[in-house]
């Protein structure tokens, strides 16, 4: 067990720089039980395009392939006790529907890159960042795990590429935007909200 957290490594010089919602938001540590929670409320917006995909996107279980306003999410991040992953358990709680969970592993991949592997095998890579007000995510490329291999797949001709950021907006609360632009049809997948770190657990 480490003191440092997963996401230490990940943003180098700039962690000691980070406000005190994302040390909080980003302080689980490798090979142990931590779970950080947040909650709050979600906007998701799917284009004609995207909508069309969103039978891929249950398939994949990748995404939230359905839109809606104001939607009450939970999110956990929780550790692994045998390995350095950094989980997410997004749940999604649209009206009058089951909750939906959207679920994914980060791995580090190098000081400011990770790599966001979904259930189905394909993983997002992309390069983290703090430029002094917002925490940034920008495209690096697609994967996809193959006889024990990682390797890139062009999957931006399809799904465009994708872009997320973070700010704070006081020491328990922050505001975050997600979206996929497709180089002929623009921005065909958001999502945004606002959350409030509600619990913390480091053991």
């Amino acid at each position: 067990m480490t003191d440092k957290p997963i996401f230490e490594a990940v943003f180098g010089g700039a962690w000691p720089h980070l406000p005190s919602v994302f040390k909080a938001h980003y302080a689980n540590r490798p090979f142990t039980n931590d779970k950080v929670q947040v909650d709050g409320l979600m906007k998701v917006e799917l284009s004609a395009l995207a909508k069309a995909l969103a039978p891929l996107m249950r398939l994949t279980k990748a995404l939230v392939p359905q839109s809606g306003d104001n939607i009450p999410v939970t999110v956990t991040f929780n550790s692994e006790p045998d390995g350095d992953g950094f989980r997410f358990d997004r749940e999604f709680r649209f009206p009058e529907r089951k909750p939906y969970h959207f679920r994914s592993r980060m791995v580090a991949a190098g000081e400011g890159d990770i790599i966001e592997w979904m259930p189905s095998g394909i993983g997002w890579h992309a390069r983290y960042g703090f430029d002094g007000e917002k925490v940034t995510m920008h495209h690096r490329g697609y994967k996809v795990r193959m006889l024990g291999l990682e390797l890139p797949v062009p999957l931006e001709w399809l799904i465009g590429r994708g872009y997320a950021e973070e700010r704070a907006i006081d020491d328990t609360q922050f505001e975050m935007y997600m979206d996929l632009r497709h180089a002929w049809f623009g921005r065909i997948y958001a999502y945004s909200g606002t959350f409030t770190v509600t619990s913390m657990r480091l053991s």
